[in-house]
């Protein structure tokens, strides 16, 4: 064997930052891992939370919206309900509503257009993720995009805005990386009305029509406003007004709301949008809004100046430099993940440190190896994360993991892990043999095919230890 151990690198793990100017061909470098891998818990350093200053979010606070400005991030597209009023198909540079934006983000390339943006205008103080679609219906995208960016930039304010069908299970996690602002989207509070509002509510692979979906999604919304205020989170309500169909009702709302200890109601006229239920509706006049904000301050504070941001809003709120940022935006969309040349290592699941021997859903460590000479050198050897949660985010931090890495080597692995491992830049690698002829093969160029192992395809998310059907 010439494989040796060199422990130096031990807990040095190694994350790829993006830097650069806007531009498609940002080189990709690499920085500590060390902030990120301490964001599994709660923030709770004292230090840290003295200097979010929540006073700076433009959209709360509109003494201070000429000052601070926000950065939407599209890294959610898909969507969980159907709204009768909602086109997302259609985006032009002049167009400000909810859910359109000229290009969707992964986690690491939102991470490096927030690094951009941030170096053009140091004005902006709030991260929101707003869509283009849902936040929670992009779980790991949207949850994986806060962690990373909580780990870089500690003082910014983060923000959500949801439909609150399916954000329940993630407030504790959201409140520990100190999400400090979510806006729900209450249209109603009477299950008549809420159905007239809606096509369809999907709650995981079940479609809801008519009543049914009304009172799941209004169930769901009371139970998220009622667990985010008990995380001590500000909440902002958003009404959309719409004529003939709750204007009538928003009182209601407003008055609903403050009893379950919501911050601030927005009530927002319906926009008319083309090849939508609701397009022959016209958009409410300023008058009507005015006489229905007044009624519902009785309840609770009103916000005056919502600008309808985009989901790839940037800039103040009466100067939004969306357009202006359109091709910085497309540049990092287009940016792919960490090619091989710059990941400087493997990752092997191995039970005994000399066999390929550990399905990818079993393995509770990988070894990390290196090339040194003509041999190759262990430099560290990491924790897998641990079964459960859902299997997307499991694999989504094993890419984190292995950040650094060019290839995992498995006994075997399914087919979901596989895709979304690749998807990151991490070629996984199934094989049975000798570690050191898997690093050969992989290092100088060698034919994978031929040390092809097993592929399980898997489904349950927990390994048996046997490596047989487990989730990996």
């Amino acid at each position: 064997m010439t494989i040796a151990i060199d422990n130096r690198g031990s807990g040095k793990h190694l994350l790829n930052e993006a830097e650069g100017k806007c531009s498609a061909g940002s080189q990709m470098r690499e920085r500590g891992r060390d902030a990120l891998l301490q964001v599994g818990g709660p923030v709770d350093d004292k230090a840290d939370a003295a200097r979010l200053d929540i006073s700076k979010h433009p959209c709360f606070n509109p003494a201070v919206k000429g000052q601070f400005g926000r950065v939407h991030l599209p890294v959610a597209p898909k969507c969980n309900i159907k709204c009768n009023f909602c086109n997302r198909k259609y985006d032009c540079v002049n167009e400000s509503r909810p859910g359109v934006t000229s290009s969707v983000l992964t986690p690491p390339q939102a991470v490096l257009y927030l690094r951009q943006v941030l170096a053009k205008e140091p004005r902006i103080t709030v991260v929101g993720i707003a869509g283009p679609g849902d936040p929670f219906a992009n779980p790991e995208e949207t949850m994986e995009t806060l962690r990373l960016i909580r780990a870089e930039f500690p003082e910014i304010i983060l923000c959500l805005a949801s439909n609150g069908l399916a954000i329940g299970p993630y407030i504790p996690e959201l409140a520990a990386l100190k999400v400090s602002h979510v806006t729900i989207t209450v249209n109603g509070v009477n299950s008549k009305v809420v159905e007239k509002v809606y096509s369809w509510v999907r709650d995981g692979n079940v479609v809801y029509r008519g009543r049914q979906a009304a009172e799941l999604l209004h169930s769901r919304q009371m139970a998220a406003i009622s667990a985010l205020k008990a995380h001590g989170i500000t909440v902002k309500i958003n009404t959309i007004v719409i004529p003939g169909v709750n204007d009538r009702h928003v009182e209601k709302v407003a008055a609903r709301m403050q009893g379950l200890g919501a911050d601030l109601l927005n009530c927002m006229a319906m926009f008319p949008n083309v090849d939508t239920p609701f397009a022959h509706i016209p958009e409410p006049s300023k008058q009507q809004i005015a006489e229905i904000r007044a009624k519902a301050e009785k309840y609770l504070p009103q916000m005056r100046h919502c600008t309808r941001c985009r989901a790839d809003a940037v800039g103040l709120l009466g100067e939004d430099k969306s357009g202006e940022f359109r091709g910085c935006l497309s540049a990092c969309a287009s940016t792919p993940a960490l090619p091989p040349e710059e990941r400087p290592y493997v990752a092997v699941a191995t039970m005994e440190g000399v066999l390929v021997n550990q399905h990818l859903g079993e393995a509770n460590r990988f070894q990390i190896y290196a090339p040194q000479g003509e041999g190759f050198v262990l430099v560290d050897e990491r924790p897998a994360p641990q079964a459960g949660g859902g299997g997307l985010q499991r694999w989504l931090s094993v890419s984190r993991v292995l950040n650094d890495c060019r290839a995992l080597l498995v006994s075997a692995l399914g087919d979901s892990p596989r895709e979304i491992l690749e998807k990151a830049g991490l070629k996984p690698v199934a094989m049975s043999g000798f570690i050191e002829e898997g690093l050969k093969a992989v290092f100088n160029g060698g034919n994978l095919d031929a040390m092809k192992g097993r592929r399980v395809p898997c489904s349950k998310g927990v390994c048996s230890g046997s490596g047989g059907e487990c989730g990996g």
